[in-house]
């Protein structure tokens, strides 16, 4: 028996464009708040949805911990745990009540549920705990655990919860600023040899992932923030290279990746954190997320030193316009730099590229278009504007949104407000540019993208595909572009509410 078994409810199974790509990993996020329970002395046991078929395995775990106190505690370091996906959602409510329907005590923490508490609260939960969510669980769960386990939980600070029926707040809690505290992951309470067959049948290596900071400083107005809002804590440099270290001796993995949202903001931290690293000997390659304007040279050096293998930057667009209207703070001068500098140290650098912000016209996306054919990036990953609840994107559209209000699946990429074009145009958009960058780098005789989206074809089989894809793209743009759409607000959004 485990007095507490905490689960988290993303299935890659569940989500074919992640389950073609089959690059899981242990939802850290989980893991840490499984080691701030052990460290106050409770039985933990983990239920890992990442691998399993479906949220009936849940069952099988439920029956085999028998749990008090059930604890569905999302990796909040996930990105696609971020995006509220509506089949994960479905997959969650079906275990809380499942849990509900084995007795246990059901506490719930995640994007989607700091998000729709309410939705939550409804379908069993006794406690949502709102936006970061270890301290607050420690005390729901000594409370539910402890001598008074009926008590109510009003006066624990962090929660959503149904008080005479109606459901309410206990008020705000501040986030961990010191986020050592939480210690490293309970990575052995996962199968981390699953992850390892999984990794090398797909691709002939294994990678891990670790997290060193949380949350993130910047405005980009687009960007939900429901767990740290627009606050950002450091791990020690040291800690995390220790860390980094100790996985690579025990695990033994390939690559590692780091899950921040931004990697490193201080270059000092990197400096220290790769002069830790490269004194133990180890040189284990490892991905990370970071800014263009970020990339200065002390900080390029440090990651080089320390075994950084890819950089992903969040490029967006080779708009100024449209980055300007994202309060991107960054200029499309500073994506070229940080491209070339990376490149000048060995560092692959990677473009997130997004298509349908508001107000883009169709010489906004050709300006995208051209910077990707221009600086060859090592690899990109494209999306469309996404309007999650929190954002002052959000705020515009939400009049537009109808009841699909969150994609399906990652790959879902629907427009969910009126944008320029239809959903159909940016799905093409999005297969094209990888197929454009996918030539540009064989013209260029540089190796392909990782995550090419097109089949490997003879050159000249490509040329003719992609300018057939592309004047078909243009004459559909021609006759479904949105000749007065709402974007056309875009001013508004340089200034401040």
């Amino acid at each position: 028996m485990a007095s507490v078994l905490l689960a988290h409810s993303y299935f890659i199974e569940l989500d074919p464009k992640q389950h073609a790509k089959m690059r899981p990993y242990p939802p850290l996020n989980t893991l840490h708040a499984a080691t701030v329970l052990r460290n106050d002395g409770y039985d933990v046991a983990v239920f890992d949805a990442m691998l399993a078929p479906d949220e009936s395995a849940f069952a099988a775990s439920l029956a085999q911990h028998r749990p008090e106190v059930v604890v569905l505690y999302e990796d909040n370091f996930n990105f696609l745990s971020k995006m509220c996906l509506t089949r994960m959602r479905e997959a969650a409510l079906a275990m809380i009540g499942m849990a509900r329907a084995a007795g246990c005590r059901v506490a719930a923490c995640g994007a989607d549920v700091t998000d729709q508490a309410s939705l939550y609260l409804a379908a069993g939960v006794e406690a949502c705990l709102l936006g970061e969510g270890e301290h607050t669980m420690r005390e729901v769960v000594a409370r539910w655990l402890g001598p008074q386990p009926h008590q109510p939980l009003v006066d624990i600070a962090g929660l959503a919860v149904s008080h005479a029926g109606q459901p309410i707040s206990t008020g705000q809690r501040s986030i961990e600023r010191h986020p050592d505290v939480f210690g490293r992951p309970s990575r052995d309470l996962v199968d981390i040899e699953a992850y390892r067959t999984a990794w090398v049948q797909a691709h002939g290596t294994f990678s891990l992932n670790l997290v060193s900071t949380r949350g993130c400083p910047y405005s980009c107005n687009w960007c939900a923030k429901p767990i740290w809002g627009q606050r950002y804590s450091m791990r020690s440099a040291v800690e995390v290279a220790d860390e980094l270290i100790d996985m690579a001796h025990t695990y033994r993995p390939d690559h590692a990746w780091f899950a921040d949202d931004i990697f490193g903001l201080r270059s000092d931290w990197l400096a220290t954190f790769a002069d830790r690293v490269q004194a133990s000997g180890v040189r284990l390659p490892f991905t990370m997320q970071s800014r263009c304007d970020l990339m200065n040279e002390q900080a390029v050096d440090a990651l080089a030193r320390a075994g950084c293998h890819e950089v992903w930057l969040g490029a967006e667009s080779g708009s100024q316009r449209i980055l300007d209207a994202m309060d991107k703070e960054i200029t499309v001068e500073q994506i070229r730099t940080a491209r070339r500098r990376l490149g000048e140290h060995g560092v692959r650098a990677c473009f997130f590229i997004q298509f349908g912000y508001p107000g883009e016209t169709w010489a906004d996306i050709e300006a995208t278009v051209a910077l990707v054919a221009e600086l060859l990036p090592d690899d990109i990953g494209v999306s469309v504007s996404y309007p999650l609840p929190g954002t002052r994107f959000h705020e515009m559209v939400k009049l537009e949104l109808d009841d699909q209000a969150n994609w399906a699946t990652s790959g879902d990429l629907t427009m969910m407000f009126e944008g320029t074009y239809p959903t159909d145009v940016y799905r093409e958009l999005h297969l094209s540019v990888h197929d454009l960058l996918d030539l540009r780098r064989r013209e260029a005789g540089l190796s392909r993208a990782r995550h090419t989206m097109v089949p490997d074809v003879a050159m000249h089989e490509q040329h003719a595909r992609v300018a057939t894809r592309w004047a078909a793209l243009r004459a559909r743009e021609q006759s479904v572009r949105n000749p007065n759409p709402t974007r056309l607000r875009i001013p508004v959004l340089s200034v401040q509410d």
